[in-house]
């Protein structure tokens, strides 16, 4: 928890934000609704994305795999954290 912190110190944000965003990640379907786009300003933002069936192959056999489709969950960095990050 040190660490997270010591993040939101240099991201000058509310310390509590990196916890939130740990628990949204553990859970990333409670993090967004369809069409929503859920932002810590400076921090991160997070998209739920569409993913489309697609077939794959398993590494091991070889045997091609169906998987259905779903969601993700897109996350990009803010400007506060890639500063922080760089170092600046």
């Amino acid at each position: 928890m040190a660490l997270l912190g010591s993040e939101a110190r240099c991201a000058q944000v509310n310390p509590r934000v990196p916890g939130v965003v740990c628990q949204g990640a553990v859970a990333p379907n409670n993090v967004t609704a369809p069409d929503e786009k859920v932002t810590i300003p400076g921090f991160l933002t997070f998209e739920r994305t569409h993913r489309a069936a697609r077939t794959a192959r398993n590494p091991r056999t070889g045997e091609p795999l169906e998987i259905v489709a779903g969601y993700s969950v897109k996350v990009s960095a803010g400007s506060k954290l890639k500063e922080a990050a760089k170092g600046k």
